[in-house]
């Protein structure tokens, strides 16, 4: 079955239910917005609002917040800005969410966070890694919090570990040309220059593309034997194909798109532990992540998706703290708690201990995030010597 048709059927089966008695009038309502049925990280979406379903479901056999129980309204935005902004107005005017979370694709969000912070609804991002995403606009206060992977953390751990690799020797960048692919070359090339690391080649190609060989031809004339990649899970997959149709496999860092099922299809099981990158779960789960994967693991479209349902359901729980702390559902109210948590709240994921202030809006940095490899068909931990040399001083942000 495909993504679209899978989540086609998921998406019916949640307005039935918001639509037929589930969400009632009293209920405090939160929103998703995001990609559930068109890009290759589609995925990630479903499996975030699977995610924040379950915590949902376990805040409201709890009591609810403030005498309510929460209710999730859901909206695909088929990875189209123009329909994320209209999903956002839709939302917020018309479903009147208090909150906002995803969306699956950076760009989208880059597209109305202006919305966010105009209309003083709190956005706590749970897909989306792009760095800029949380970044304040102009002088006014900052909706914008994330509980994801942040592109930036993930290029200074790489980078880091580019730099202390002797057998490294030159280095090439390559980007998807999408705003997530852009965003990340952006902070590629300027944490490379921060760790004095010489870029000898740059190449950019279309998410849609599933040849390569080209850019990696030059990447092979200009003696590149490492290559750091921004891209989503399916083209990361078509240039691990390019490398072997040109016996070209130099050192492969990534994105945490290879995580992704999409990529592994496409890659197949013989290449797809070429690339090695950075998550926040391997499948070696604690205790507490084993249970809720479970409950909610033959939801999800495959295993692999699991980290997102985890970011879902803990961005869900860090919400809920905040209300009640604010004692209310107001947007600079809840913003304002969230920027100073008094009590740490406990996730799947991992306890948060003021993970958030005025001018921090990440729960997740560099030191939460596993290196993963895939193996047999797993995304297991991956080590050696050099990462486990890394110190704090390493890391160039």
């Amino acid at each position: 079955m495909s993504i679209k048709r899978y989540w086609g059927a998921a998406l019916s089966a949640i307005a039935l239910v918001a639509f037929a008695g589930g969400v009632q009038a009293q209920d405090i309502k939160l929103g998703y917005n995001g990609d559930l049925s068109a890009s290759p990280s589609a995925q990630s979406g479903q499996a975030a609002v699977i995610g924040m379903e379950a915590a949902i479901a376990d805040i409201n056999a709890a009591g609810g917040v403030l005498g309510k129980k929460l209710a999730l309204v859901v909206r695909d935005d088929a990875s189209a800005p123009p329909k994320s902004i209209q999903n956002m107005t839709d939302l917020i005017d018309n479903e009147k969410v208090v909150a906002v979370f995803g969306p699956t694709n950076s760009g989208n969000a880059m597209a109305w966070k202006h919305i966010a912070n105009q209309k003083k609804v709190p956005v706590i991002g749970n897909v989306g890694s792009g760095t800029a995403i949380t970044a304040p606009m102009g002088s006014g206060d900052n909706y914008m919090f994330r509980v994801s992977m942040v592109d930036r953390e993930q290029v200074a751990a790489l980078m880091a570990y580019v730099k202390k690799n002797s057998n490294v020797k030159s280095v090439g960048l390559m980007a998807e040309t999408t705003g997530y692919g852009q965003g990340g070359m952006k902070d590629m090339q300027e944490l490379a220059e921060k760790q004095g690391i010489k870029i000898v080649a740059t190449e950019h190609f279309g998410v849609g593309d599933t040849d390569m060989t080209s850019q990696l031809n030059k990447m092979k004339a200009a003696g590149v034997d490492t290559v750091v990649v921004w891209a989503q899970g399916t083209p990361i997959a078509q240039l691990v194909r390019s490398m072997e149709k040109i016996n070209y496999f130099p050192l492969t860092l990534t994105s945490w798109a290879a995580d992704n099922i999409t990529f592994y299809d496409a890659a197949g099981k013989a290449l797809a532990d070429k690339p090695i990158f950075m998550r926040t779960v391997s499948e070696e789960k604690t205790p507490v992540q084993q249970k809720l994967y479970d409950r909610i693991g033959s939801k999800l479209k495959a295993p692999s998706a699991f980290s997102f349902a985890l970011h879902g359901y803990d961005s869900v729980m860090l919400y809920a703290a905040a209300a009640k702390q604010a004692n209310s559902t107001d947007g600079a109210a809840v913003r304002a708690a969230l920027e100073d948590l008094k009590a740490p709240v406990q996730g799947v994921l991992k306890t948060y201990d003021k993970p958030f202030s005025k001018t921090d809006r990440e729960a997740l940095t560099a030191e939460d995030f596993v290196w993963i490899r895939w193996k047999d068909g797993k995304l297991l931990p991956y080590s050696d010597p050099i990462l486990k040399s890394l110190t704090a001083a390493d890391f160039k942000k």
